[in-house]
């Protein structure tokens, strides 16, 4: 393969091109770049560093109780432990393409794989809170340019027509991950410690390192990129902006419902100075010759479409993978154990679909798939917001799960084949960076949404439900003397037995409230996910069984 490649370059160059035709492209463009190895072999090392990172954004949630009381700080103080990882993540996301075009890819992708590994466990080490936050921003600065060249490395490894084949792979790492990080996280921290939520990320980590070595090549176009990049100067400010720019938008999502978003001097400073500089990056990298992020990318109407689309099913996956064990454990009286075990059939719903979607990609439309993803995930959401209710049973809540793990199954593969259709292969590291980023931002921006909405709505709901708490209600006071008049013929004192019984209404005014807020959120996801089917018109056709469309 390297001998016939190596053909290729001279007789491009030699080759009088036409003017109205498209650039030739190398031939390895068609069949994939393996290196000489399997590239199924290559998908499994690189899918395996996917899940380490992806698991470790949702696996230290449920233990940060007990890093609370281990390190004697409070619960909220706690919680830079999350945040300072999304930060850093966020930040490093859509530079990775930039960073291996620079360094090369193989060795940005191995230094970050190191990086995660050596800072996870210094993570487990942590003697204190400011070395446990310093240890997180170093491991989110590993882990946020491991998905990218990941996916940048699988854009390579296959042709067009078999990438589907080789997401599913990727997909069910990126979409079981979070779903069954907070199960996985809360039994080693009760049977265990939650350093060890830290430490299982080493032996993997290592095990990545040393396959990658060895399997691991880079295509000649990215070796082209680092050449053009020896004499490029580099985009500081542009750099500055990213970094303060979405630093700031990590804060305003991940602190915002806790510091009472607009009330709050802090928020408001933060979201100025977020949108200020991303405005500003934006501007500053449209006009810059070297440019850290391609901006220009998103003049392509189907990126920038399957881009958007990528964000919302970020919004679904992340918000109902809290919504859910939330409402569980709250609303139903699940332990964390409990939760989980609701929630891992859709894990396995998704593990199951996931190939079946790789192979279909090759051969339908993928539009048409995604047609059916968001279809089914918003009919999903829509069943959800009404038959969520407190008497519900086990085997409900795992079909709805299940129910809304189909749609999920049909999107992700499509969303990451269809933006790249159109696409040049030498922009696969920056494309593979965006489109990552665009699933990290709808998490955070789903968990913030979710939090939000869930105090907000039953604030509301409170206070209409308030109004019928009223002596002169008759279903109120006949509620009322009827709780009460059980509390006395178990001998509880009149004056006591009235508390009591104001009390338990009180408690059941709550609950209902809580209930309906979960409702509403659910309803208002199912109208997101429903508004992405008209932009299916805007998607660039992908060429089942074929080769993929050329970028021009």
């Amino acid at each position: 393969m390297t001998a016939a490649v190596a053909g290729d370059f001279p007789a491009a160059a030699a080759a009088p091109a036409a003017a109205s035709a498209p650039p030739e492209r190398p031939a390895y463009f068609a069949t994939g770049w393996t290196g000489g190895h399997n590239p199924w072999l290559i998908s499994l090392v690189v899918t395996m560093a996917t899940f380490m990172e992806v698991l470790d954004t949702s696996i230290a949630n449920v233990s940060l109780p007990h890093i609370a009381g281990d390190l004697s700080v409070s619960i909220d103080e706690s919680t830079w432990v999350l945040t300072s990882y999304l930060v850093a993540n966020a930040i490093v996301l859509p530079i990775s393409g930039w960073l291996s075009s620079k360094f090369g890819r193989k060795r940005f992708y191995m230094t970050c794989v190191a990086l995660f590994t050596i800072s996870s466990l210094l993570c487990g080490l942590a003697p204190s809170l400011p070395y446990l936050i310093l240890f997180r921003i170093l491991q989110g600065v590993g882990g946020g340019g491991l998905g990218p060249s990941e996916q940048a490395i699988l854009a390579d490894t296959f042709p067009p027509a078999k990438r589907g084949q080789a997401f599913a792979m990727y997909g069910m790492a990126v979409v079981l991950a979070p779903a069954i990080g907070p199960t996985l996280g809360g039994f080693i921290t009760d049977h265990y410690s939650w350093r060890w939520v830290f430490f299982i990320n080493v032996p993997v980590g290592l095990l990545s390192m040393f396959l990658t070595s060895r399997i691991v090549t880079d295509p000649p176009h990215v070796k082209e990129a680092m050449k053009r990049a020896v004499g490029a100067t580099v985009d500081f400010v542009g750099l500055a902006l990213i970094v303060i720019g979405l630093g700031s938008l990590e804060l305003v999502l991940d602190k915002g419902q806790e510091e009472d978003w607009f009330h709050s001097h802090f928020i408001v400073g933060c979201t100025l100075l977020a949108v200020t500089a991303i405005i500003s990056f934006i501007v500053w990298e449209w006009q810059h010759p070297n440019p850290i992020v391609d901006v220009k990318l998103f003049r392509n109407r189907s990126f920038a479409t399957a881009n958007l689309m990528m964000l919302v099913l970020g919004i679904s996956l992340f918000g109902t993978t809290v919504l859910l064990p939330q409402f569980s454990q709250i609303m139903l009286g699940y332990t964390a154990q409990q939760a989980g075990m609701a929630l891992s059939p859709g894990g396995l719903t998704v593990m199951l679909l996931m190939p079946l979607v790789g192979m279909m990609i090759g051969r339908v439309d993928a539009r048409k798939m995604l047609a059916f993803g968001f279809g089914t995930l918003s009919l999903s959401l829509f069943y959800m917001s009404h038959t969520m209710t407190t008497g519900m049973d086990f085997s409900a809540v795992v079909k709805l799960r299940v129910f809304q793990s189909i749609g999920l199954a049909f999107m992700f593969v499509p969303i990451n084949t269809l933006v790249y259709v159109g696409m040049p292969p030498e922009k696969n590291n920056a494309i593979s960076g965006i489109v990552n980023l665009a699933r990290n931002m709808g998490g955070d921006i789903g968990i913030a949404m979710v939090t939000t909405l869930l105090a907000r709505r039953s604030q509301v709901h409170q206070a209409a439900l308030s109004g019928y708490a009223d002596p002169y209600h008759s279903a109120y006071d006949a509620r009322i003397r009827g709780a009460a008049a059980g509390l006395e013929a178990r001998g509880v004192p009149h004056a006591d037995a009235m508390h009591k019984a104001m009390a338990t209404v009180y408690r059941t005014l709550q609950q209902q409230s809580m209930a309906l807020s979960y409702t509403d959120v659910l309803w208002l996801m199912g109208c997101g996910t429903m508004m992405m089917l008209p932009l299916l018109l805007l998607l660039k056709k992908n060429t089942p069984g074929g080769k993929a469309q050329m970028g021009h």
